[in-house]
C-alpha cells in the first residue's frame, strides 16, 4: 500500500500537498544506482563538477520566489526569513565553485630522508553519501551538505525532513530542472523508517544534521560497520554579559538571537549569564526589546512579523516541559509564556540554575532564561558545565576580556559583541565539540570532510644515494646517528658533536675505523645537502 507525507501549513493547519513515501524497495534501487553513477560522476574534473553545479545556482535564483513560497507555507516563517536561507546556499555555493579546484588538487609532500623520490596527496570522494536533513531550516541544511558532498565527487542519498516535506518535494525538482545532475542524486522521502533504511543500506558516508538523539542512533548503527558518520547536531548555547558590555546591544541583538526563527535554530541563543554588575539593567533592556516582537503569519513578501509559529508539534510538548520544570524550582517568567496552537508568545524566564532543564536541555523554542552570575569566571564556568558545545557570544567592550573569555569556552564557534552573526560567513567553519557532533560546514572543511586523503610516493628503483636507502642495510648505525644530530641536533653543540668525535679519533693508532667514521660523517653531510636540495626542488616546484 503506497503511503503519502502530507504537506501541513503550520501556521494556519491546512494541508496544501502531499509526497509518496518511499518503500524498502526504492531504498534499494536507489543506492545502487548511486554506487553505479558514482564511477561516472568522480572521474569528472572538478571544473566540469562546478560547471554542472553552476546551472544548479542559477535555477535556485531564478525561483527564489518560487522556493520562498513553499518554505512559508512548509514552516510558518516570513518570506524574507526564507530568503535568508536561499541567499546563504547561494552565496556559500559561489565561494565554494571559486575555491573548489584548489581545495581538491593533488598537493605535494616533503620527501623526508628519500630525496629522490615523489610524495603527494590526494582527496578522494567516499562514495555514496546519505544525507539526513533536518526541518528547522529545510531548504539550507539539505542543499549544503548535498552540494558539498557532490562537488567532491560523491554521488548522494538525501532523506528530507518529513516535517517539512513540501520543502523536500521543492528540492527534488530544483535537481530534476538540470538534466547534467539527475543521474547522481536521489531524494527519498518519508519518515524516521525510510531515514533507518537510508543509513542501513550500507552508504559510504552518513551526514546528520538534527537532534542529538537521533545522532545516537546513527551513530550506533553506523559502528556496526565502521561506516565514516559526520553530525551537526544539537546545541545550548550560552551568552555571557559581562560587566563592561554595551548593555542595551547585547540586549537587542541577545533578544534577535534568542527569538529569531521562533528559537528554532541551533545556534541560537538558550541561556544568558549576567554578571551582577549590569543584571538588573540587562534584564530590564531584554524586556523592552521583547515586547518590541510581533507574532504572525503571512503570505505577503513585506510581512513585518518578526515571529511565526513553531514547525514542529513535539517542540510544544519539550517547551511546556522545560517551561514547568523551571516554575516548580523557583524560576519566575517576566514575560509571555502563553501557548496558542504552534504559537508561542516570546518567553522571558529570571531566577533560574543548572538543576533546572530549562538551562541544561535543548528547548529549541522561544524561551530565553537569564541567570545572575558573579562575575567573569562564574559566568565562564556555567558556559561550560553542558554537554552541548556548538556556539557561544560574549559581550564585553573591554576586548582583552571578550577575547579571554572567548578562548575559555568550550564550543565551536563565539561571537564576540553580536549574535549567530558566524554563521551566513560561507568560508568561516561551523561545527561544535562535545555532543554537538563532529562535522564541519562552511567553506574547505565542508567540501574536503567528504573526502578522503590518499597518499603515493613515486619514483624509480631506490637509489643509494637516499638515506632511507642506506639505512636498510645493516652496520649503518653510525651514518643514522650522524645524519640524526646533523639534521635535527636541537643545539650547535648536539649539531656538531659528531663531526668533532670524527676528527678527534684521527689521532688514535687504528686508521682503518677512523676513516670509516670520517667517511660515515661526510656521508651524513652530503645527505643533509641531498635532503636540502631536495626541499628546496619541492619548493620550486610548488
Amino acid at each position: 500500500m503506497t503511503e503519502t507525507l502530507p504537506f501541513i501549513n503550520q501556521a494556519t493547519g491546512e494541508q496544501f500537498g502531499q509526497v509518496t513515501m518511499a518503500t524498502q524497495d526504492d531504498v534499494s534501487r536507489a543506492h545502487k544506482e548511486m554506487r553505479l553513477n558514482f564511477e561516472v560522476w568522480r572521474r569528472k574534473p572538478a571544473a566540469e563538477r562546478v560547471r554542472i553545479l553552476r546551472l544548479l545556482q542559477e535555477a535556485i535564483i531564478d525561483a527564489t520566489d518560487e522556493i520562498t513560497a513553499v518554505i512559508n507555507q512548509d514552516t510558518g516563517k516570513s518570506r524574507q526569513d526564507a530568503l535568508i536561507e536561499v541567499f546563504m546556499v547561494v552565496d556559500r555555493l559561489h565561494q565554494y565553485y571559486k575555491n573548489a579546484e584548489r581545495w581538491l588538487r593533488r598537493r605535494r609532500v616533503p620527501p623526508g630522508l628519500y630525496v629522490f623520490r615523489r610524495f603527494y596527496t590526494e582527496p578522494h570522494p567516499h562514495g555514496v553519501v546519505a544525507v539526513i536533513g533536518p526541518w528547522n531550516y529545510p531548504f539550507d541544511l539539505c542543499m549544503s551538505p548535498v552540494l558539498s558532498a557532490l562537488l567532491a565527487g560523491n554521488t548522494v542519498i538525501l532523506k528530507p525532513s518529513e516535517v517539512t516535506a513540501a520543502t523536500g518535494a521543492l528540492i527534488e525538482k530544483l535537481f530534476k530542472r538540470i538534466p547534467e545532475l539527475v543521474p547522481y542524486v536521489r531524494i527519498l522521502h518519508g519518515d524516521g523508517k525510510v531515514g533507518a533504511a537510508v543509513v542501513e543500506s550500507n552508504p559510504d558516508l552518513v551526514f546528520l544534521t538534527g537532534s542529538t538523539a537521533t545522532g545516537k542512533k546513527i551513530a550506533a548503527e553506523t559502528a556496526k560497520t565502521l561506516t565514516p558518520f559526520l553530525s551537526e547536531l544539537g546545541g545550548k548555547d550560552p551568552m555571557l554579559v559581562l560587566e563592561h558590555a554595551d548593555v542595551k546591544a547585547a540586549a537587542k541583538w541577545g533578544v534577535w538571537g534568542a527569538f529569531v526563527n521562533a528559537g528554532q535554530t541551533c545556534m541560537g541563543l538558550e541561556r544568558v549569564y549576567a554578571v551582577e554588575a549590569v543584571y538588573d539593567e540587562f534584564v530590564a533592556a531584554v524586556l523592552e526589546e521583547t515586547k518590541k516582537l510581533k507574532m504572525g503569519y503571512s503570505t505577503e513578501l513585506n510581512n513585518q512579523n518578526h515571529m511565526g509559529p513553531l514547525t514542529f508539534e513535539r517542540q510544544i510538548n519539550i517547551i511546556r516541559d522545560h517551561l514547568g520544570d523551571a516554575i516548580a524550582k523557583g524560576a519566575n517568567v517576566l514575560l509571555g509564556g502563553r501557548i496558542d496552537g504552534l504559537f508561542m508568545e516570546p518567553t522571558i524566564v529570571v531566577d533560574v540554575d543548572h538543576s533546572m532543564k530549562l538551562m541544561r536541555e535543548e528547548t529549541f523554542g522561544p524561551i530565553l532564561p537569564i541567570m545572575k552570575v558573579r562575575d567573569e569566571t562564574e559566568a565562564i564556568w556555567l558556559a561550560n558545565d553542558s554537554h552541548y558545545g556548538l556556539s557561544a557570544c560574549v559581550w564585553s567592550n573591554d576586548m582583552r576580556q571578550a577575547k579571554r573569555a572567548a578562548h575559555r569556552l568550550q564550543v565551536g564557534s563565539v561571537n564576540i559583541n553580536d549574535a549567530i552573526s558566524h554563521y551566513p560567513v560561507s568560508l568561516l567553519p561551523f561545527g561544535g565539540v562535545k555532543q554537538s557532533g563532529n562535522a564541519r560546514t562552511h567553506g574547505k572543511e565542508e567540501v574536503l570532510q567528504f573526502t578522503h586523503l590518499r597518499s603515493y610516493a613515486v619514483g624509480r628503483s631506490p637509489l643509494p644515494f637516499d638515506i632511507a636507502t642506506q639505512m636498510r642495510y645493516p652496520g649503518r648505525y653510525r651514518l643514522g646517528t650522524t645524519i640524526l644530530h646533523f639534521a635535527f641536533g636541537a643545539t650547535p653543540r648536539q649539531r656538531v658533536q659528531p663531526v668533532v668525535e670524527a676528527l678527534d679519533s684521527l689521532n688514535a693508532a687504528d686508521v682503518k675505523p677512523n676513516l670509516a667514521r670520517v667517511a660515515a660523517v661526510l656521508g651524513g653531510l652530503m645527505a643533509v645537502t641531498a635532503v636540502l636540495f631536495g626541499l628546496l626542488r619541492l619548493k620550486t616546484e610548488d
